[in-house]
């Protein structure tokens, strides 16, 4: 956890309702990490009767303005799940090379903004599988951007967890290889952390849109310890104040790390009938909010 305040300095610029939720926060108590599924973009366009692509347009919009607010507000990390590597088996071709399009694009465009904000980009994935314009144009972002010390913008591209688990095993084992020998290999839950993609920490808390309970292949090592919180809103409906709201919820939360809660006083968690805390439930996991 940081105090929020510490890189608070364009909290004025909020919105009069971001203001309000923010001014309820405990800025010694949020989330250092927040990862975001974004989920929606076409079920919004279809209910308006429009093409998909209208709604990943509009998405993109909703992308500036939630790193915008983020980062006003101080906050250290913020990953966004962009494309997943099942999205090329899943969507059109001609949807995909939309996609990528709209992000050499959203690159271009935003760059001078991520500046302004103090904005540092990464991305995560299997990103040598990406169109080589659009590795180009990553580069060019993240070197543009390098030098700022705010909020760490990560995007995931082609990303997928069982994928970058895999990667990590395979990168422990060729540097074993290369020191020593395959006998000389030793595996234990922080060696396989420093071979995972990117060099953030492990996310406090992971934001889904659409109302869909699942994970998605999102993060899944990062993610052991992370708070969930499930939002009806369609992504290109998802704002700030909606982003603040989450932290919010956040707060009120009683992190466990995998073992008893606070509560508790070091005491057994106390079961319902069918031997289970009232508390298990599917929902109160993972706080689904209309």
């Amino acid at each position: 956890m940081k105090h929020l305040q510490e890189n608070s300095s364009n909290v004025d610029e909020l919105s009069a309702k971001e203001r309000a939720v923010y001014s309820r926060l405990n800025p010694g108590h949020v989330p250092q990490h927040i990862a975001i599924i974004m989920d929606g973009n076409g079920r919004w366009a279809n209910r308006r009767h429009l093409p998909r692509f209208v709604g990943h347009r509009s998405g993109v919009q909703t992308v500036r303005g939630v790193v915008e607010t983020a980062a006003r507000i101080g906050l250290s990390y913020l990953t966004l799940y962009a494309f997943s590597a099942e999205n090329w088996k899943r969507r059109p071709r001609t949807e995909v090379d939309f996609l990528m399009q709209l992000l050499r694009q959203y690159l271009k465009q935003e760059v001078p903004r991520l500046n302004r904000n103090n904005v540092r980009l990464t991305c995560i994935g299997r990103i040598h599988e990406l169109p080589k314009t659009v590795q180009e144009r990553l580069k060019w972002a993240e070197e543009a951007t390098a030098g700022n010390t705010g909020m760490v913008l990560t995007l995931a591209l082609n990303y997928g967890a069982r994928a970058e688990i895999v990667d990590a095993f395979r990168a422990i084992i060729t540097a074993a290889r290369n020191n020593g020998g395959i006998d000389h290999l030793h595996i234990d839950e922080e060696v396989v952390s420093r071979h995972l993609y990117g060099t953030m920490p492990d996310p406090d808390l992971v934001i889904r849109t659409s109302g869909e309970l699942r994970v998605s292949n999102f993060l899944l090592w990062q993610i052991a310890y992370a708070e969930i919180y499930v939002t009806g809103k369609l992504w290109p409906d998802f704002e700030g104040v909606d982003l603040l709201e989450a932290i919010a919820d956040y707060q009120r939360r009683d992190r466990r790390y995998g073992g008893l809660s606070a509560s508790s006083n070091g005491r057994a968690q106390r079961v319902s009938g069918n031997g289970t805390r009232p508390d298990d439930s599917l929902a109160s996991e993972l706080a689904l909010h209309k």
